[in-house]
C-alpha cells in the first residue's frame, strides 16, 4: 500500500493550496511542501527492498474488460526519476515562494505545479500502458496550464498553446502505439510488454507500432523535428522552465525510450532511428544556443541539445551507453535545474534576461555568479563536475557504436562538435552575464537573493561538484538499480574521476579548447548567420494552424451550406455504399431460411405503412395532415410488434407515438400553417432516386438477414431472466438488471434534456398566431366540454392502468418505461382539457424534482448493492408471505423501476407542459383598447375574448411593453 499512498498524496496535495493561500504566502508554502516530502520519504523508504532484489508493486482492478488495471510499480527507473520528480520539485516550491511576487495568485500556481507533479509520478510508477498513456496525457494538461500561467502576455498563450497541440498529437500517436503494443503480447501489463521482446520484434506490425510510440516519445521530448515549441515554452514563469523544461516534462520521453528498451530496443531500426534523430537534435540545439541574446533562450536550447544527446545513448542501446544516459539525465537535471534558476534570479533582481542589457554582474552578485559559474561549466563539460563524467562517457559510446558501419567515424566526430558548441555557449553565458563589461545598466539595480531564495541553486551546484569529484559514492547505488531496471539484469561498472589518457579524454580535451575558440569567434558566427532571413518558430506554427483552419472553414463551407437535403443525401448516399458494398459480396441474396408465410392482416398492415409513409412525404408541407399520415406509420408498426408477440415493444411504441405526436402538434403551432416549397424539379428527382434506391438497397439487406440464421444473445436472456433476475418478462428484467447500466444512463439523459428544454421554454416569447393558414381565426371555445368532460373520466382510469402496468412489469408486459409514458399521457390530457391555469391550480407542484427523484431512486437502488458486497446494479429477489395478500415476491429491480417511472413522468411533463404554457393567456399581449373604442367594438362583433386590461402585468412579461404585428399576438 506504500506505493499506493506516494501517488495518492501528491493527489490530495493538488487541494492544499486551494484551503491555505488564504493563510498567507509562507504558510502556503509551507502545506504545498508537506505532501511531496512525504512522498519522496515514502519513495526513499522502498530503497532497502529494491537492494535486496525486490520489486514493490500494487495493481487494482479497474477496467479489466479494457486491460487497465491501476498498477504502480517502483523498480531502479522509476526511483531515479520520482527522486528527481519529488526532490528538485521541493526546490522549485522553495524558489517559487522568492520569484512570485505577492499580488500572484500563487495558490493556484501550487496547484498547477502540483498536478503536473502527479502526472509525471504517475507517468515514471505506471506498470500498465493504459494508465501511463493517462498520466502522460495529463502531464499536457497541467503543462500548458503552467506554461499560460501569465495569461495575459501574448507569448505565454501562444506557447502554451504550441506545446499542448505538439504533445498532445504526439499522444495520440502514442496511444495507437501503445494499442498496437497491447495487442501484440495480449496484455497492457508492463511486466508482459517487457518480457515478451521477441514476440514485438517478429510481429510484422513492429515497424508501424515503434514509429508510433516514437511519435510520442520525440514530440514530448523536444527532439528534432519536434524541437521548436520547447524554447516558446519559456515564456512560462522561471520556476516552470526549471521544472518542467530541464528535470521533469521534457525527460518524460527520454524516460519512456528508456522504459520500453528492453522490448522495442533489439531491433536495427530502434538504433537508426533513435541514435540519428538524437543526434540532430543534439547539433541543432548546441548551434541555435551559441546564437541565442535570451538567458532562457540560450538555457532551453541547450536542455534541446542534451536531451538529443540522451537519446542518441538510448539509440546506441550498449549497456554502457544506457548507464551513461541515465548517468546524464541525472546530471542534466542538477546543473540545468541550477542555470534555470540562476536566470530567474538575474530577471528577478535586475529585470533584464538580455545579454545586450546585462555585463559585468560578478561585483554586484558575486555569489550568484560562482554558482553560475559552476553549473555553466558543468554543463559544458569541464572535468571535475559530474557532465564532465558523462559526456565523457558519451564521447566513448560513439566511438564503440556500431551503427554506420564505414561511415561511423562520424559520430564521434559530430559528438566531438555538439560537445565543442556546448563549451562555447556555456563560456559565452557566463562571460556575457558575470565578466563582459555593461554596455547600459539593467533596468534595476543588480544585488544578491535572499538567502533562501538562492539555495536550492546552492544545493544542486553542491551535488555537481560532489558528483563529480566522488561519483563511485554519489552515484553508484542508484545508476546500478537503474540500469539494471533497463537491461533486467546487473551490470558491472565503476564510475571515476579518471579512466587514463584515452581517445575519449582527447575528445573532450579538444572539445573544450575548441569551445573556447569558437566562442571568440562568436561574433563571425553571427555575421555569417545574417545572411540567412530569420525563421521563428511561434510565425511558422500559427502560420501553418490558421491555414488549417482557413482550409477546414472552405471544406465546411462547402459541405455545409444549410441545406438540410444536402445533408441527408450525403448521409444516406454513404449508407447506400457502404450497404451495396457488402450485398454484391454475397454469392445469393436468399439464405436457407425460409420467409413467413404471407397473411392478409400483414398486406393490410403493409399497405397502410406504405400509405402513411407515402402521404407524410407528399403532404409534408401541409403540417396537421403530414402529422396524422406519420401516426398512421407509428400505429402500424405498433401492431407490427404486437402481431410478431412482442407486447411491452407494442405498448411502448403506443406511448411514445401519443407523446410525439402531442410534442409535435404543441411545437408546431408556432410554425407557419403552409411551408413554402423549397425544392426544385431537379432535386426531387435527385431525391427520389436516392430514397427509392435506398429503399431496395435496405429491404435487399434485411432479406438477406432474416433469410439467414443468426446466432443471438436472446436466448442467455431467455435462459437465465428467471433464475438470474426473478422475472419472467425478458424485456423488463434486460433493462432493469442485465443492462440496467444502460437503462441509467439514458433515463440520465432524458432527464437531463427535460431540464434542459424546461430552461430553454422558461419565459420564451414567441409570436403567436390568431387565425389557420387561410385566415380563420381560433375558435374562442378554448376548452371544448365533450373533451372536458371525457377527460375527468379518463384521468382516474389512465392513471389505474399506469399503476397496473407498472406493477405487472417485471413478470408480465408493462414495466416503469411504458407506465410513465401513460401517466404523462393522462395528466397532458388534463392540460388540453382543462388549460394550463386550472390544471395547475390543483396540480400544485413542480416536474423537474420529480425527474430528479427518479434518477436518485434508481442511482441509490444501485449504490444498494455494495452494502452487501455486490456490484453496481446488482438485484435481488425472493418470495415472501403478506397477510391477507398471501405469498409474492418482491424484487429490489422494482425500486429501480420506481425510478425510471418518476423519471419518464417528470421529464415528459417538463416538456409538454412547459410548451403548452406558451399558449396561456399570460404572455404578453398588445394594450387592450378603451372600453368605448372601435377595436374594442370589433372585438365584441367578432366575439374574440378581450385581451387582460391594460396595465396589468402578467408572470411572462414583467410589466414589460411588447411590441406586436398585424395578425400576430406576442406569446
Amino acid at each position: 500500500m506504500i506505493l499506493l499512498w506516494i501517488p495518492l498524496l501528491i493527489l490530495l496535495g493538488v487541494l492544499v493550496p486551494a484551503f491555505t493561500a488564504r493563510r498567507g504566502r509562507g504558510f502556503c508554502t509551507l502545506a504545498t511542501a508537506t505532501p511531496p516530502a512525504l512522498a519522496l520519504l515514502l519513495t526513499l523508504s522502498q530503497v532497502p527492498a529494491l537492494l535486496g532484489g525486490e520489486l514493490p508493486r500494487i495493481a487494482l482492478t479497474w477496467m479489466p474488460s479494457l486491460g487497465l488495471d491501476l498498477a504502480f510499480r517502483l523498480d531502479g527507473l522509476s526511483l531515479l526519476f520520482a527522486t528527481l520528480i519529488l526532490g528538485i520539485g521541493l526546490l522549485i516550491i522553495l524558489y517559487t515562494h522568492f520569484y512570485l511576487s505577492a499580488e500572484e495568485p500563487y495558490g493556484r500556481f501550487y496547484a498547477y505545479l502540483i498536478l503536473f507533479m502527479l502526472s509525471m509520478l504517475g507517468i515514471v510508477m505506471a506498470d500498465n500502458l493504459l494508465l501511463l498513456w493517462f498520466f502522460w496525457e495529463l502531464t499536457s494538461l497541467s503543462s500548458f496550464l503552467l506554461i499560460g500561467y501569465w495569461s495575459y502576455r501574448t507569448d505565454a498563450r501562444k506557447g502554451a498553446r504550441m506545446a499542448m497541440t505538439v504533445t498532445g498529437a504526439g499522444g495520440l500517436a502514442l496511444l495507437a502505439g501503445f494499442l498496437l503494443l497491447g495487442d501484440m503480447v495480449g496484455s497492457f501489463d508492463l511486466g508482459v510488454v517487457l518480457s515478451n521482446a521477441d514476440v514485438i520484434l517478429a510481429d510484422p506490425r513492429y515497424p508501424i507500432m515503434l514509429v508510433l510510440v516514437l511519435l510520442g516519445a520525440f514530440t514530448k521530448s523536444a527532439q528534432f523535428p519536434f524541437q521548436f515549441w520547447l524554447p516558446h515554452a519559456m515564456a512560462a514563469p522561471t520556476p516552470v522552465s526549471a521544472y518542467l523544461h530541464s528535470a521533469t516534462m521534457v525527460k518524460a520521453g527520454i524516460f519512456l525510450m528508456a522504459r520500453l528498451h528492453p522490448a522495442l530496443g533489439g531491433s536495427e531500426l530502434w538504433g537508426w532511428l533513435v541514435t540519428l534523430t538524437g543526434m540532430a537534435t543534439f547539433l541543432y540545439g548546441a548551434w541555435f544556443a551559441l546564437l541565442k541574446t535570451d538567458l532562457k533562450a540560450i538555457l532551453a536550447f541547450s536542455t534541446v541539445s542534451h536531451l538529443g544527446l540522451i537519446t542518441a545513448l538510448l539509440g546506441i542501446g550498449s549497456p554502457m551507453a544506457i548507464l551513461a544516459a541515465l548517468f546524464h539525465i541525472l546530471n542534466h537535471a542538477t546543473f540545468k535545474g541550477a542555470l534555470f534558476m540562476s536566470a530567474g534570479i538575474i530577471d528577478h533582481e535586475t529585470g533584464a534576461r538580455e545579454l545586450g542589457k546585462l555585463g559585468g554582474l560578478r561585483r554586484a552578485m558575486p555569489i550568484t555568479a560562482l554558482l553560475t559559474c559552476i553549473t555553466a561549466a558543468s554543463m559544458a563539460g569541464v572535468p571535475l563536475l559530474n557532465g564532465f563524467l558523462s559526456k565523457e562517457m558519451f564521447f566513448a559510446e560513439t566511438l564503440n557504436a556500431e551503427l554506420l558501419g564505414g561511415l561511423g567515424w562520424l559520430l564521434p566526430v559530430l559528438a566531438t562538435l555538439g560537445g565543442l558548441l556546448s563549451v562555447a555557449y556555456s563560456l559565452r553565458l557566463v562571460h556575457g552575464v558575470f565578466f563582459k563589461p555593461a554596455k547600459e545598466p539593467p533596468p534595476k539595480s543588480p544585488h544578491e537573493p535572499p538567502r533562501l531564495m538562492r539555495a536550492p541553486v546552492e544545493l544542486l551546484a553542491a551535488l555537481c561538484v560532489a558528483v563529480g569529484l566522488f561519483p563511485a559514492i554519489m552515484a553508484t547505488g542508484i545508476l546500478d538499480l537503474a540500469t539494471r531496471a533497463v537491461l533486467r539484469e546487473p551490470l558491472e561498472f565503476h564510475l571515476a574521476i579518471w579512466h587514463g589518457v584515452n581517445l575519449p579524454l582527447a575528445m573532450s580535451l579538444v572539445a573544450l579548447t575548441a569551445g573556447v575558440v569558437t566562442y571568440g569567434l562568436h561574433s563571425h558566427l553571427r555575421r555569417f548567420t545574417r545572411q540567412f532571413a530569420p525563421v521563428d518558430a511561434r510565425l511558422v506554427f500559427e502560420g501553418s494552424i490558421q491555414r488549417l483552419v482557413t482550409s477546414t472553414e472552405v471544406l465546411t463551407r462547402q459541405l455545409e451550406n444549410g441545406s438540410l437535403q444536402r445533408y441527408m443525401s450525403l448521409l444516406l448516399g454513404t449508407a447506400l455504399l457502404l450497404a451495396t458494398l457488402g450485398l454484391v459480396q454475397l454469392p445469393e441474396l436468399a439464405g436457407g431460411k425460409a420467409p413467413q408465410p404471407l397473411d392478409t392482416v400483414l398486406v393490410l398492415g403493409a399497405a397502410l405503412m406504405i400509405f402513411g409513409a407515402m402521404g407524410t412525404v407528399i403532404t409534408h408541407r401541409y403540417r396537421l395532415i403530414s402529422l396524422l399520415m406519420l401516426s398512421v406509420v407509428g400505429l402500424v408498426v405498433s401492431l407490427t410488434f404486437a402481431r410478431f408477440s412482442a407486447p411491452d415493444l407494442a405498448l411502448t411504441q403506443l406511448s411514445v407515438e401519443v407523446v410525439t405526436m402531442i410534442l409535435l402538434m404543441l411545437a408546431l403551432f408556432f410554425l407557419p400553417q403552409k411551408t413554402p416549397k423549397e425544392s426544385s424539379a431537379s432535386r426531387n428527382i435527385r431525391d427520389l432516386a436516392l430514397a427509392g434506391t435506398l429503399g431496395m438497397v435496405v429491404a435487399s439487406l434485411n432479406y438477406a438477414v432474416l433469410t439467414r440464421e443468426i446466432d443471438s444473445i436472446s436466448g442467455f436472456f431467455i435462459a437465465n431472466s428467471v433464475p438470474g433476475g426473478g422475472g419472467h418478462n425478458v424485456v423488463n428484467v434486460i433493462l432493469v438488471d442485465f443492462r440496467g447500466f444502460d437503462t441509467l444512463g439514458e433515463i440520465t439523459v432524458l432527464a437531463l434534456a427535460g431540464l434542459a428544454i424546461f430552461k430553454m421554454l422558461n419565459r420564451l416569447r414567441l409570436f403567436m398566431p390568431h387565425s389557420d393558414g387561410e385566415g380563420r381565426l381560433w375558435s374562442p371555445d378554448r376548452y371544448p366540454m365533450i373533451l372536458t368532460t371525457v377527460s375527468r373520466v379518463l384521468l382516474p382510469l389512465a392513471l389505474l392502468v399506469s399503476a397496473f402496468i407498472f406493477l405487472r412489469g417485471h413478470n408480465q408486459p408493462g414495466g416503469g418505461f411504458i407506465a410513465g409514458l401513460i401517466t404523462a399521457v393522462a395528466l397532458i390530457l388534463i392540460y388540453m382539457a382543462r388549460g394550463v391555469e386550472w390544471t395547475q391550480a390543483r396540480l400544485d407542484f413542480q416536474y423537474q424534482p420529480v425527474a430528479i427523484a427518479g434518477l436518485a431512486t434508481a442511482t441509490l437502488t444501485g449504490l444498494g448493492s455494495w452494502l452487501f458486497g455486490y456490484p453496481f446494479l446488482t438485484s435481488s429477489y425472493g418470495h415472501f408471505h403478506i397477510p391477507l395478500i398471501g405469498d409474492i415476491e418482491l424484487a429490489t429491480a422494482i425500486l429501480f423501476d420506481l425510478g425510471v417511472y418518476l423519471t419518464v413522468v417528470g421529464a415528459t411533463l417538463m416538456i409538454l407542459a412547459n410548451l403548452g404554457k406558451l399558449t396561456t393567456p399570460h404572455r404578453p399581449v398588445k394594450e387592450a383598447p378603451a372600453p368605448h373604442s372601435k377595436e374594442a367594438s370589433a372585438a365584441a362583433d367578432k366575439k374574440t375574448p378581450p385581451p387582460p386590461p391594460a396595465g396589468k402585468e402578467t408572470p411572462a412579461t414583467h410589466g414589460e411593453a411588447t411590441p406586436t404585428t398585424p395578425g400576430q399576438e406576442r406569446v
